[in-house]
Order: C-alpha cells, then structure tokens, then sequence
C-alpha cells in the first residue's frame, strides 16, 4: 500500500496528538491519586493498669444501664490494624449462656476484649491456655470470672447434689468441676442456685489467683495482673464485680 507524503504528515500529527492526550491524562490522573498513607502496623498492646481497665467495664456497664449504645464499629483503618495484631484491655471467662454478651454489656467493640466462653464459666485446660495467651502474649491487664442469673449449667450442678441428678451425653462430665462450688454453697443462708453460682466464680477466681502457672501468677505478684470475679443480674443487667483481690 502506497501513502502520500500528505496521508503520513496527518498520521503522524494524529498520534501526535494521541500521545498528548494519553500522557496529559495520565498525569492529570497520577495528580488526583491520593497521597500514600502510612504503613498499617499492628497495634501495640494496651497501656492500661488493671484498675484502669476494670473501670473501663464498669462505665461501660453503667452506659448499658442507661440504654446508650455506643458506636463501636472500627473505620477501614481500626480494622487493617487489628487485623495486623490484636490488643485487648481484658482477658473474660463468662458463660455460653446467649443472654450473657460481653461486648454488649460493656459497651466494648472489636478487639477489645478477649472471651472465653463456655457453660458455667469453667476453666479447663482450653480456658486455661487462653487465659495464659491473653497475659503473657497480648498483655492484658485485666481478667474476669463472671457467673450469671439462672445459670443452667450450676442449675445442673445443683440437682446432682440434691436430687442425685443424671445427664445425658457429655453434659454430666461439663458439671462436673462446678459440683464442689455447689458443695461449698449449701451451709449459707439464702438461694442454693445463686449462693452457688457466686461459689463457682470464686473457685475459678481462686484457681486463677494461686493454683496455676507463673505466667499468671508474676505478673499478679508485680501488679501488673488483676483477676476479679463478677455476676450478672439478667434482671436488671447490672455486673457486680463482687470479688476483688
């Protein structure tokens, strides 16, 4: 194909111009991008004291009281941090009970507090690890052993000792460990249930305090650790933290 010197001048002017076009856009877009933002690193572990921490729950809990719900959603930022690493204020041990949600009672959002949760609020050796996880790696200051109002699982417990009560599949061995608390509870005066359900907070409270390992018991020894134990009253929502060391 044959082109004239006047077909290859316009060609040539049309990618010419082409070319600007490109590049000025280019530029015109590279002048609109947003400036790079900072590296996300993780966050790094609370600064809180034990006592500070406790009194972060317990406003929060009295906000709940007052009906406020805080805004605890995280902005795209908050999340890409914590998803580089987590650093929670308090290690809480409650029960699975779907009436008894931390985050809500205390007003708490994402990352903030590390659950652990089961029926009756044990510590196996599970519980156990996690809680050891949440002091010696996340560095919480803060853990609470909390009960609650008709508790199902001491309620249980509390029907082996006066009724001689059996159960089902792998529930009876769940109660096992809450029988002695219930044990302990018997000589007081007032409710069975509830005189046990305290019982069992503060024999967990009290394995966490001095029968288990020194990656609990330094830093409670250097002041660093607190380990308190609470009960929640589904009536009228309040958490008496009611064992303080």
């Amino acid at each position: 194909m044959m082109f004239s010197r006047r077909d290859l001048i316009t060609t040539g002017s049309a990618l010419t111009a082409a070319t600007l076009v490109t590049g000025a856009t280019a530029s015109a877009h590279a002048r609109s991008m947003p400036p790079a933002a900072d590296p996300i690193t993780a966050l790094p572990p609370t600064d809180l004291t034990p006592d500070q921490a406790l009194a972060l729950l317990r406003q929060g809990n009295a906000a709940f009281l007052r009906g406020e719900q805080p805004q605890v959603l995280p902005n795209p930022r908050r999340r890409l941090e914590m998803a580089a690493g987590q650093s929670p204020f308090a290690a809480y041990v409650t029960c699975s009970d779907s009436r008894v949600p931390p985050e809500l009672l205390f007003g708490r959002g994402l990352g903030e507090l590390f659950i652990i949760r089961n029926a009756g609020n044990t510590v196996d050796t599970v519980a156990l690890g996690s809680i050891e996880y949440a002091v010696a790696v996340l560095g919480v200051p803060l853990v609470v052993v909390m009960g609650h109002e008709s508790c199902g699982a001491v309620k249980a417990a509390t029907e082996v000792v006066t009724d001689n009560a059996t159960f089902p599949g792998s529930i009876g061995p769940m109660i096992e460990p809450i029988i002695p608390a219930v044990l302990a509870a018997r000589g007081e005066d007032g409710d069975l249930l509830n005189n046990a359900i305290r019982a069992n907070v503060r024999r967990v409270v009290r394995q966490l305090r001095q029968h288990t390992d020194p990656l609990l018991l330094e830093p409670q020894r250097e002041g660093r650790l607190k380990v308190v134990g609470a009960y929640y009253d589904l009536n009228d929502g309040s958490v008496d933290f009611f064992d303080l060391p």
